[in-house]
């Protein structure tokens, strides 16, 4: 059976490492990066992922708060079917593994180079969303093990074959 984890910062809600509404007063005008909740939807209601879509986020309790209320206020759950159990929060960019482990997650979808590389041997299929030239060059070893992409529309395209 598949399941697959997805970040939620730069990769669900837009903005970038550097100007990430989240950190502001403004985190609820935040914008859904384009077909994200659209993918998500097909992924938990019509793909082999049915059921299994686990929303997997590093930060801290501010921000926490903040995702819990604008996955909310976009009637994300409703609009999904995601069910709000399924959303894991983590402090620390390696604990992202243990969860991945712990909720048998085969794919896995992250902004993040570093966090793939922590998920080599848990998940099989990692994918690097709009990964960012710096960080690709500092962990440059784990990019031949993962798949680039660069929107919802290619990784719904990739997902699509998953069986």
């Amino acid at each position: 059976m598949v399941a697959i984890g997805v970040d939620i910062g730069n990769v669900i809600i837009g903005g970038d490492t550097d100007n990430n509404a989240m950190f502001s007063d403004q985190y609820l005008m935040a914008p859904e990066l384009p077909g994200a909740i659209e993918t998500i939807a097909w992924l938990n209601q019509r793909s082999p992922f049915r059921g299994r879509v686990f929303l997997v986020s590093k930060c801290g309790e501010n921000v926490q708060r903040k995702t819990w209320e604008w996955l909310a206020g976009r009637k994300f759950y409703e609009v999904t079917g995601v069910a709000e159990a399924n959303v894991r929060f983590c402090e620390h960019r390696n604990e992202k593994a243990p969860i991945a482990k712990q909720l048998a997650l085969t794919h896995f979808v992250d902004d993040r180079l570093e966090i793939l590389k922590y998920l080599d041997g848990i998940c099989a299929s990692r994918f690097l969303f709009r990964g960012k030239a710096k960080e690709i060059k500092e962990h440059l070893d784990a990019l031949r093990t993962v798949t680039p992409v660069e929107s919802w529309k290619e990784l719904r395209s990739l997902l699509g074959s998953v069986r």
